[in-house]
């Protein structure tokens, strides 16, 4: 292994801390942007909570509300005028991962005098790499994406049917506020696809990483284990906060770094399933459900050993050696069972997709990124007809 980390995020979690970002985000500045998604927040109380805190600080709100649950790059051009034209010096996002996402992007926008669609890595030759953003402060609603603590975010453009990502340090939170409080009120769906997301974000990595990383190995299958276990306790309860806050600690974990530091792995699910809930507006972690499983199981035919340990140490099976394939895809079933089982769909079926636009799906993704050999980078690297092999399989 050869590596280096850093989440200069500071992490403020805990049921009630959500009173705390009037003086946090005051640290900052007086003029707040504040990101939110479709209505959610507000109909919970949530919103009022916020700005409540805001003011009591002092500080003067203005709102970038409406953002779309795969948040458009239209969406961020209408925030990053708001900040300009409020100027504002922080901006909040307060939501789910679409909120975090879109505010992250707005944060760099607001400081860029080009189209915030350059930002975005979508195959395009050149690309504006931000180097510096107003300082951004989340407040997560939902247990899902980890986007409270990273420096990534994906936007789509529902012009052109792309779906992407930008990643860079400058997009790093301040500050994640993370209240579990604030997801009582998440329904059981939602809860379950936050479920499905945080265990994907794992499994990218734990299956597409290199060799020889027996302590992140570990650390990976913890997080696993437990987004299962408090998983089904919060969606059978939805106001158990311990539940909440395992999983929401869980969610944190996946993405901020730490369990995948080292492992260099690659992303072929989510990028899959980006290209596909481009055209197809889909929810995110819908799509992961389908996707994951399906790819699996191609990838533990080239791959079965990591698979076998995943199998035993996941759900408990034993297999005849470390390549048993056979025990490999027994755990692959065990997997998708309990996605099921917590309310996710396994089929494209499901969601009324048919196999119509399977081929543009895969040269769509190739064409977003690819490696020297023009294929999708995975662990094994991915060519169309692999794509193509996987999605088919989900249908």
């Amino acid at each position: 292994m050869n590596f280096e980390f850093q989440n200069p995020t500071r992490l403020i979690f805990g049921a009630g801390v959500i009173s705390q970002l009037g003086k946090t985000a005051g640290t900052f500045g007086t003029h707040a942007l504040l990101v939110t998604g479709g209505g959610s927040v507000k109909r919970s109380g949530v919103f009022a909570r916020a700005v409540k805190s805001l003011a009591d600080a002092g500080i003067s709100v203005h709102e970038c509300e409406g953002v779309e649950p795969n948040p458009k790059i239209k969406s961020v051009r209408r925030g990053a005028q708001i900040a300009r034209d409020e100027k504002c010096d922080v901006v909040i996002a307060l939501g789910g991962g679409s909120a975090m996402d879109a505010a992250k992007v707005i944060a760099a926008a607001a400081m860029f005098d080009g189209d915030p669609w350059e930002m975005i890595f979508h195959g395009q030759k050149k690309v504006h790499i931000p180097t510096q953003a107003l300082p951004i402060i989340t407040v997560p609603t939902l247990a899902a994406t980890g986007s409270e603590m990273n420096c990534g975010a994906v936007i789509s453009n529902e012009d052109t049917c792309e779906k992407s990502f930008m990643q860079t340090p400058c997009l790093y939170p301040k500050v994640a506020l993370v209240d579990p409080e604030l997801t009582v009120s998440v329904p059981k769906n939602q809860t379950a696809y936050g479920v499905c997301d945080i265990i994907t974000h794992v499994t990218e990595a734990y299956f597409n990483g290199v060799d020889g990383t027996p302590i992140q190995d570990r650390f990976a299958e913890g997080v696993i284990l437990n987004a299962m276990e408090w998983g089904l306790k919060a969606i059978a309860d939805g106001a158990d906060i311990e539940a909440r806050s395992q999983v929401q600690y869980a969610s944190i974990l996946a993405l901020n770094g730490w369990v995948n530091s080292g492992t260099n792995g690659g992303y072929p699910v989510h990028m899959i399933e980006h290209t596909v809930s481009g055209f197809e507006d889909i929810t995110h972690a819908a799509g992961l459900a389908i996707i994951n499983p399906s790819w699996m199981r191609f990838a533990a035919k080239h791959r079965p050993q990591k698979f076998v340990q995943f199998s035993e140490r996941i759900f408990g099976l034993e297999g005849k050696s470390t390549d048993d394939l056979d025990c490999a895809l027994q755990g692959i079933d065990k997997f998708e069972a309990f996605l099921k089982d917590i309310g996710c769909p396994t089929r494209f079926s499901e969601l009324n997709i048919d196999g119509t636009r399977i081929s543009k799906y895969a040269s769509e993704t190739i064409r977003i990124i690819h490696d020297e050999n023009g294929k999708l980078p995975a662990r094994p690297p991915m060519s169309e007809e692999d794509i193509v092999s996987v999605l088919k399989a989900a249908l």
